[in-house]
C-alpha cells in the first residue's frame, strides 16, 4: 500500500536521545551537569549526531531522595540545574536548530517536602489529606497491607504526628498522590499546560501504570516465580503486584491526560510502563485516544539471542493495533549500559544498527554512542538509594557517569571532580577521540542516523522478518512505494553464510565493520558480530 502523501508526526520519524542532566556537561565548575550544560552541548546533538528530540530526564526542585523524581515543585527548575529563565532559553536554542524537547513528568509520587504533602501531614483535617494515600495502621500497629517498595522495604511510613501510614512505593521520601481525587487530577493536568505553554513537545510520564491502586488496597499475592537469593527486605520482589499497579481505571486518566496534551498542537505523550504484553498494548487507548508512544523495554531485557530479539519484535508487530506506533529502546537510567549488558563493544555496535533500523521511534541513551560502559563506583561512591538498599549489585549509578567529551580531566565535562566518577578509559572513549575515528561507535551512529534520515523507508515503511537459514541471525526488511532496505544481523561470534533468496543483489550502505560495495543477498557472508544495511 502506498504512503505517499500520508502524513506523519516528528515523534514518528526521529530519534531520541535521553539525557540525565546530572551527568551530560556542568557549565559552573560544581562536579554536576546542568540545563546551561545541555546548550552548551546543542550543536554536537543536532549537527554532530543528527538527533530530532532530546528527552530531559527531572530538573525540577528536589531534595534529590531519588535524584529528581522526588519532587518538590512540578513548575521550577532546581538552582543546581538553572532557572527557568536558563529552561527557557534551552528550548529556543533547541527550537531554533530544529530539536524537539521532551521532559519528564512525574505524575505518581512528589517530594515529602512539596508544600501539597506538608500541607496534607499537617493534620488529618488538612484540606490537602486526601491529596495524598493515608490509612489506619492495622490493630496490631502494621501497615494497611503487605505491599512492598521498589528499593526495598514496606510501601508504607507511619506518621507519628497524625497516626496514620502514607503510600509510598519508591522511597519513604516519595509519598504517592491520590489520583481517584478530582483536585490531584486538575492540578496535575495543570502541570502539562504549564510545561507546554513555555514551549515543551512532549513528556516522558514516570510509572503512569501505578497512578491508580486498588480501590480496597488489598494484599498482593505472593510470586511463585520470584528469585532466589533476594535481599531480607526485597518485599516487593517476592509479590506479583496484581493490586498495586496497572489497574482497569487508569486508562480513564490517561485520556484524560492525552486531551490536556491535545489541547497544544503536536505534543506526544510517552509512558513508562511495563506488563505482560496484552496488558502494555492498552495504554495505545481502543481508538488511539492514550499514549502515542508506550515505551517498550522488551528488547532490555532479553539475552543476547537473534531468536529472542526477532521472536520480540514479532510479537510486538502482530499485538499493535492500526494506529499503535512502535518504539525501541536498548538503554535508560535504570538499566546497565548495553555495551556490558550484551558483552562488548562488538555487540553494542550490531545493537546499535538493530535500535535505529526496526520500524518505530527509537530512543538513543546518552553515552551509548561512544559504546560507554558501566562505570565502576566504589561502594563509598554509590548514591542510587536501589544500591544502597538493595546492595551494590543493584546499583544504577553505573548507567548514569558523566559524558566524556575529550581527553581533559574529568573527560571535559568538568573541572573539578565530578558526582560520579568518568570510567577508566575517558582518555579514549570520548567524543574528540571517537570524532577522528572513521571505524568508532560514534562515527557508526552518526552514519546510522543520518542513514535512516534519508531513508524513507527506515523512517516509516513496513517491517517483515526475513528467514536467513542459520541461528544467531535476525534479518529483516523495511520497505516502502518501492524503496527497500534489508537488515542481516549477525549475533554470533564467528562468520555465518546466509542466504537471503529473491532479493538479487544488494549494496551496502551502512556495515558495522566499515565495509562497502555491492553484495549478493543469495550468498551473503557476514563476520562475526557484523551487523549490515543494504539498499536493494
Amino acid at each position: 500500500m502506498s504512503t505517499e502523501g500520508k502524513p506523519y508526526h516528528w515523534w514518528q520519524t526521529g530519534v531520541v536521545y535521553q539525557i540525565y542532566p546530572r551527568s551530560f556537561q556542568d557549565s559552573n565548575g560544581d562536579g554536576i551537569g546542568d540545563l546551561a550544560g545541555i546548550i552548551l552541548r546543542m550543536d554536537y546533538l543536532k549537527d554532530t549526531l543528527g538527533v530530532d528530540a532530546i528527552w530531559l530526564s527531572p530538573f525540577y526542585p528536589s531534595p534529590m531522595a531519588d535524584f529528581g523524581y522526588d519532587i518538590a515543585d512540578y513548575c521550577d527548575v532546581d538552582p543546581m540545574f538553572g532557572d527557568l529563565a536558563t529552561f527557557d532559553r534551552l528550548v529556543a536554542e533547541a527550537h531554533r536548530r530544529g530539536l524537539k524537547v521532551i521532559v519528564d513528568y512525574v505524575p505518581n509520587h512528589t517530594s515529602d517536602q512539596h508544600a501539597w504533602f506538608v500541607e496534607s501531614r499537617a493534620s488529618r483535617q488538612s484540606p490537602k489529606r486526601d491529596w495524598y494515600i493515608w490509612r489506619d495502621p492495622k490493630p496490631d500497629g502494621s501497615p494497611p497491607n503487605n505491599w512492598g517498595g521498589f528499593f526495598g522495604g514496606p510501601a508504607w511510613t507511619l506518621d507519628p504526628a497524625t497516626g496514620q501510614y502514607y503510600l509510598h512505593q519508591f522511597v519513604p521520601e516519595q509519598p504517592e498522590l491520590n489520583w481517584r481525587n478530582p483536585d490531584v487530577v486538575r492540578a496535575m493536568l495543570d502541570v502539562l499546560r504549564f510545561w507546554m505553554r513555555r514551549g515543551v513537545d512532549g513528556f516522558r510520564m514516570d510509572v503512569v501504570g501505578l497512578l491508580i491502586k486498588d480501590a480496597e488496597l488489598r494484599d498482593n499475592p505472593p510470586n511463585p516465580n520470584a528469585p532466589a537469593g533476594l535481599p531480607p527486605n526485597d518485599i516487593f520482589g517476592r509479590q506479583l503486584h496484581t493490586y498495586s499497579e496497572d489497574q482497569d481505571e487508569v486508562h480513564d486518566l490517561i485520556r484524560q491526560i492525552r486531551c490536556t496534551l491535545d489541547e497544544f498542537p503536536d505534543r506526544v505523550g510517552i509512558g513508562e510502563l511495563w506488563g505482560d504484553l496484552p496488558r502494555w498494548v492498552k495504554y495505545y487507548g481502543e481508538h488511539g485516544d492514550e499514549l502515542q508512544l508506550p515505551f517498550n523495554f522488551r528488547l532490555m531485557h532479553l539475552p543476547w539471542k537473534a531468536e529472542a530479539m526477532q521472536a520480540s519484535v514479532d510479537a510486538l508487530e502482530a499485538a499493535l493495533p492500526p494506529f499503535g506506533w512502535p518504539n525501541y529502546v536498548l538503554s535508560n537510567h535504570d538499566q546497565p549500559r548495553f555495551a556490558s549488558r550484551y558483552g562488548g563493544q562488538a555487540q553494542a555496535r550490531v545493537a546499535a544498527m538493530l535500535l535505529l533500523s526496526l520500524r518505530g521511534t527509537p530512543t538513543v541513551y546518552y553515552g551509548d554512542e561512544l559504546g560507554l560502559e558501566n562505570g565502576l563506583i566504589p561502594p563509598h561512591k554509590i548514591q542510587d538509594p536501589q544500591g544502597v538498599n538493595l546492595g551494590a549489585h543493584r546499583t544504577r549509578d553505573v548507567a548514569r557517569t558523566p559524558m566524556q567529551w575529550d581527553a581533559r580531566p574529568q573527560a571535559g565535562f568538568s573541572s573539578v571532580e565530578p558526582w560520579l566518577p568518568v570510567t577508566s578509559d575517558f582518555e579514549v572513549r570520548n567524543v574528540a577521540a571517537q570524532l577522528q575515528d572513521p571505524s568508532s561507535v560514534l562515527t557508526l551512529y552518526r552514519r546510522l542516523i543520518a542513514v535512516r534520515r534519508g531513508s524513507r523507508a527506515l523512517q516509516v515503511g513496513s517491517y517483515r522478518a526475513l528467514e536467513a537459514g542459520v541461528p544467531g541471525v535476525f534479518a529483516f526488511v523495511r520497505e516502502v512505494d518501492g524503496e527497500r532496505v534489508v537488515a542481516a544481523l549477525n549475533f554470533n561470534a564467528e562468520p555465518v553464510q546466509v542466504a537471503l533468496p529473491g532479493f538479487g543483489a544488494g549494496q551496502i550502505v551502512v556495515s558495522t565493520s566499515g565495509r562497502e560495495g555491492e553484495v549478493a543477498t543469495a550468498d551473503l557472508t557476514l563476520a562475526p558480530h557484523e551487523g549490515l544495511l543494504m539498499t536493494l
